[in-house]
């Protein structure tokens, strides 16, 4: 059996030299390498800015959908968007382990997991697509995907079901974040507060800042508002566009009386919000770019533009933990699981 490197650089077609996230081709052959995990994958959850970017692309059709992303790994050996640059994660089963990884892994053939890295650099096969569910971004395959030595991943819960833990685990960076950036204390606003990383990154910010902090949601849809406010999720809710700066920040600053955020999380799976975040935040706070539409380019020449002394963060997907706050969130919440259960399950 062939000798690979912790981080996939073996499996790298081109450019050579490159890590398996950057470079636009890997090898996805499924013979695996002595220090490699070969998975049964089931699901395939897609990044939001991905998915939406292929869904209208295709027009909202479902075969068209299939046809992208057929396309995407026929092309790359993996899932990853050449639009966005971005992947998603996987839920399957252990079918093999590489003799090299004895020791270094408590996994066990059978076991059932979710990775916690990127499809941007996960060799993967689909053999068949069996369903899209377009609305909360998951695709049921037939295919086979290898995880890295580096490769982090969650065995799936017994408490939670499949399809919810794999909705949550995809995007557990953000509230495990959350929970590392915010005090006691602090006005924090979440833009695209209503969606699947925004309204567990609403609960940690709530959790963090306290009954002296300040929570702030800000959501584009009347009726996902709707659905935050009844979860008492946030202090204050704002409906705008995140997209316009300057109304964003004006209701902001309405909302803060003029002091503006300590820390703005952005969430959204669409371009253009870098400056509302910006504007949002006061000098000397922070913001985390979540969102994997964010162009850095803008955020930093546009943070410069205005005169703005922000830190901003570059949204990572993983933090010590994140899988384990993340779901304890669903547990430790009725109302908001039930609400995922009806949005994600």
């Amino acid at each position: 059996m062939k000798k690979g490197c912790a981080f996939g650089t073996h499996r790298v077609i081109e450019p050579k030299g490159k890590l398996p996230q950057p470079a636009t081709k890997i090898d996805n052959n499924m013979d695996i390498y002595d220090n490699e995990i070969l998975i049964n994958v089931q699901t395939l959850n897609i990044d939001s800015a991905s998915f939406t970017q292929i869904k209208e692309q295709a027009g909202g059709d479902v075969e068209k959908i299939k046809e992208i992303m057929k396309g995407i790994v026929a092309e790359r050996g993996k899932h990853q968007n050449p639009v966005t640059g971005s992947g998603g994660m996987l839920i399957g089963t252990i079918e093999k382990i590489g003799p090299a990884m004895e020791g270094k892994t408590d996994l066990k053939v059978g076991d059932k997991i979710a990775t916690l890295v990127s499809l941007s650099l996960t060799p993967l096969r689909i053999d068949e697509i069996l369903e899209v569910r377009k609305d909360i971004d998951q695709v049921d395959i037939k295919g086979k995907a290898i995880l890295f030595e580096s490769g982090i991943y969650a065995v799936l819960p017994n408490d939670i079901p499949e399809n919810l833990a794999l909705s949550v685990l995809d995007v557990a960076g953000a509230p495990a974040q959350t929970a590392k950036l915010v005090k006691p204390g602090d006005t924090v606003v979440i833009i695209g507060g209503t969606g699947k990383s925004g309204m567990l990154c609403l609960y940690e910010a709530k959790k963090r800042a306290g009954v002296t902090g300040k929570v702030i949601c800000l959501g584009h849809s009347e009726d996902a508002m709707k659905r935050v406010r009844s979860a008492n999720l946030a202090d204050i809710y704002i409906q705008a566009d995140a997209t316009n700066a300057v109304e964003v920040m004006e209701k902001i600053s309405e909302a803060t009386n003029g002091e503006m955020a300590d820390i703005t999380i952005n969430n959204v799976n669409v371009s253009n919000t870098e400056m509302g975040s910006i504007l949002a935040t006061k000098d000397d706070g922070l913001v985390y770019f979540f969102s994997m539409a964010t162009s850095f380019t803008k955020a930093a020449l546009g943070a410069e533009g205005v005169g703005k002394d922000v830190t901003m963060i570059v949204g990572n997907g993983y933090t010590k933990g994140h899988a384990e706050i993340s779901l304890q969130i669903l547990r430790e919440s009725e109302t908001l699981r039930k609400l995922y259960e009806e949005l994600y399950a």
